[in-house]
């Protein structure tokens, strides 16, 4: 490992330890070491298929042409996805107390399958079905995509993906959790997430505003790195938290 990341982690792990209440805030880049893309950037999915395709006006007025594209994405592709080391080590760190709220960009469901309970999804879960008829919900397990567009078996009413689409407001509990979380954390976790897209891009500067220590693993500098971190971690998500978590999870003097 390279003697700066140590060096970096070890500043990090400190406050990690003493903080009274710390969020960690996931962006698309938590999860392409499980094998999910981004959307954007030079391998992102915008660069393969149309964001047209989650429009919601696109989505109301041609639903089979939308859910092609959906079912594609988001269920053959990444229904096969799994937890990587970033999200597991997140996990441990709310079994120990470390860990207060997660705040994700995410729709993958994969903090909730390494067993995270305490995850507030800022653009909802792409592994719910929602009917836009009766409002009833549905795991996208029990809903066969044989036939296309799914309808609702009670209703038969369209069934969406109950994740937000261009054009639609993000859900109110996670944004009311996210900036309840930034007027409290002690340490605010940035994993994955560039910056770049609003309104979740003004979670990490406000909770900087209310004293909160930013640590922040990224591959590349993000829009944070220069304005709003403090502590920058330099490296695949996985990777850096898992050495991370090596360092936090170790036993100390006082336990032997």
């Amino acid at each position: 490992m390279d003697y700066s990341l140590q060096q970096k982690i070890q500043e990090a792990v400190p406050l990690l330890q003493k903080s009274a209440f710390t969020t960690a805030f996931t962006g698309a880049g938590i999860s392409v070491e499980s094998g999910i893309p981004p959307f954007r950037g030079e391998e992102g999915l915008w660069n393969k298929y149309d964001p047209k395709y989650l429009e919601i006006g696109f989505f109301l007025s041609q639903p089979e042409e939308a859910w092609r594209v959906i079912k594609q994405i988001f269920f053959d592709f990444f229904g096969t996805a799994s937890p990587n080391q970033a999200h597991l080590t997140l996990a441990g760190m709310e079994r120990r107390g470390m860990l207060h709220r997660i705040i994700t960009q995410n729709i993958d469901n994969l903090h909730q399958e390494a067993g995270s309970t305490n995850v507030f999804e800022f653009h909802g879960n792409s592994k719910k079905l929602v009917c836009l008829a009766c409002y009833e919900e549905f795991p996208y397990g029990m809903i066969s995509l044989d036939t296309l567009p799914p309808r609702c078996p009670h209703c038969q009413g369209l069934l969406k993906p109950d994740f937000v689409f261009f054009g639609e407001a993000i859900p109110q509990e996670p944004m009311m959790k996210a900036y309840d979380a930034a007027g409290r954390s002690d340490v605010f976790l940035i994993i994955g997430s560039t910056g770049e897209v609003m309104p979740a891009n003004q979670i990490p500067p406000l909770a900087r505003q209310h004293g909160a220590k930013i640590i922040e693993i990224n591959p590349e500098e993000s829009n944070y790195t220069q304005h709003v971190t403090d502590i920058y971690l330099k490296g695949k998500a996985g990777e850096v938290m898992k050495k991370l978590g090596e360092a936090l999870f170790a036993p100390s003097l006082e336990d032997n």
